[in-house]
């Protein structure tokens, strides 16, 4: 079954190059597009689609304000974005209305495709310079109660995580294999009762 992508992006040859890119490749499909928020709110809850992929910065509602709106009522989706903002107060409005990953528009479109998969798979893929953003805003380890729910290979696990590591990378580290480490992710993921790897590291990690 190929995964059902919905792209959200007010540029119009880029929003069509995507959904070439995604109806040409195996294992994917992309049925629905929008040129702006207001459109892809209004028809999203019926199509629920396995992953919206939206720009921020849209006409009117931003990219920020459709994932806030439609978490709720799109509960099997899930929200990648894909722009040219990498400020981090950008970043982190993405992923605290609920975006579970987070790209720029300069990556290779075959990078593009592995973070679906990934997304689909469980994971928070992110480029390279946004998911260092986001680790470096956390400090020392704090463990509370939520730490000592986790079992010693889900800790050691989750401080690669919180190094920003790729579940490869991590896969390679612990001598597992990817799917292994998947595995341990949803397990983390089901205990702290988080979706997302920025989620999971609120929860155990402090604020800088």
């Amino acid at each position: 079954m190929s995964i059902n992508v919905a792209i959200v992006e007010d540029e119009n040859e880029l929003r069509e190059s995507l959904r070439i890119l995604i109806n040409g490749s195996e294992g994917f499909s992309c049925r629905h597009t929008f040129s702006n928020a207001e459109d892809a709110i209004r028809e999203l809850p019926e199509i629920h689609p396995d992953i919206i992929l939206t720009d921020i910065h849209l006409p009117g509602k931003s990219g920020i304000d459709l994932i806030s709106e439609l978490k709720s009522v799109c509960p099997k989706s899930q929200f990648l974005v894909c722009t040219s903002f990498e400020d981090s107060e950008t970043v982190f409005k993405a992923l605290k209305a609920g975006a579970a990953g987070y790209l720029v528009k300069t990556l290779q479109p075959s990078k593009l495709l592995d973070a679906i998969i990934d997304l689909h798979n469980g994971g928070s893929p992110m480029s390279s310079h946004i998911a260092r953003k986001v680790v470096g805003s956390f400090k020392e380890i704090d463990e509370t109660e939520n730490y000592q729910k986790l079992s010693p290979r889900e800790q050691e696990l989750l401080q690669y995580l919180s190094q920003g590591l790729r579940y490869k990378e991590i896969a390679d580290k612990l001598g597992i294999s990817t799917e292994t480490v998947r595995k341990h992710i949803r397990n983390i993921y089901a205990k702290l009762e988080v979706n997302s790897r920025t989620e999971a590291l609120n929860r155990i990690y402090s604020r800088s």
